[in-house]
């Protein structure tokens, strides 16, 4: 089978995985809480290494502090730890969370930047959130969002033999539309937590089981 062929095949495969994800779970959104770009990216920064649900129950406060790009500017960074801290690493993220509305409030007068070359000039910031913002506080599908459990999903359905983020993204991008990149995402990490689960698969009940090299039934 020739390069073209198995690329063709991959493609059709992960378009009738897109269709089923999207039947089985209609109505997906991003799952992290936020009112504003701004706010967004922060939350998206804090769920390093760490759940949505855990960021979610640090985010209101922290908002409620520090709302906007130039509040956690001036945030004193000791107190910036303290909110943070239950998201681990909280030091590394309290640095880079100020370090970006720094970065936004003095170069880009309080907005984010709507571009991902801007995006990942500011501290703390990769690809992967560079593409949650881009996605979904401005509707631009920039890129695929490589979480862990993209990665892990996509290795596993035979779409990628790559584990470095950015190298999973662009083998991604070559098979799933445009159009569908955050889609293809969010519906993954859906997938990932109720069925596909790092330490023991359901793949008796995997809607994608006999598109699924790893499948074990």
């Amino acid at each position: 089978m020739n390069i073209t062929h198995k690329l063709s095949s991959k493609k059709q495969r992960a378009l009738e995985i897109l269709i089923r994800l999207k039947r089985e779970y209609p109505q997906v959104c991003c799952t992290l809480n936020y009112e504003t770009p701004v706010q967004l990216l922060v939350a998206t920064m804090l769920s390093a290494q760490c759940t949505d649900d855990r960021v979610n129950q640090v985010t209101p406060a922290l908002f409620a502090r520090f709302p906007d790009a130039e509040a956690l500017a001036g945030a004193e960074l000791g107190e910036l730890e303290t909110l943070v801290r239950s998201t681990g690493f909280y030091r590394n993220k309290a640095k880079n969370i100020r370090g970006a509305c720094r970065a936004i409030a003095e170069k880009f007068n309080g907005e984010v930047p709507k571009r991902m070359e801007l995006l990942l000039e500011l501290p703390g910031v990769a690809r992967k959130t560079a593409n949650v913002v881009l996605a979904n506080a401005y509707g631009i599908n920039q890129g695929v969002t490589v979480d862990t459990h993209v990665k892990r999903l996509s290795k596993r359905l035979g779409l990628t033999e790559q584990s470095d983020p950015v190298k999973v993204e662009r083998d991604l991008i070559r098979l799933v539309p445009q159009e569908d990149w955050e889609n293809w995402s969010i519906r993954l990490i859906y997938h990932g937590r109720a069925v596909c689960k790092a330490r023991q698969p359901e793949c008796g009940r995997c809607l994608l089981a006999d598109l699924c090299p790893a499948a074990e039934i």
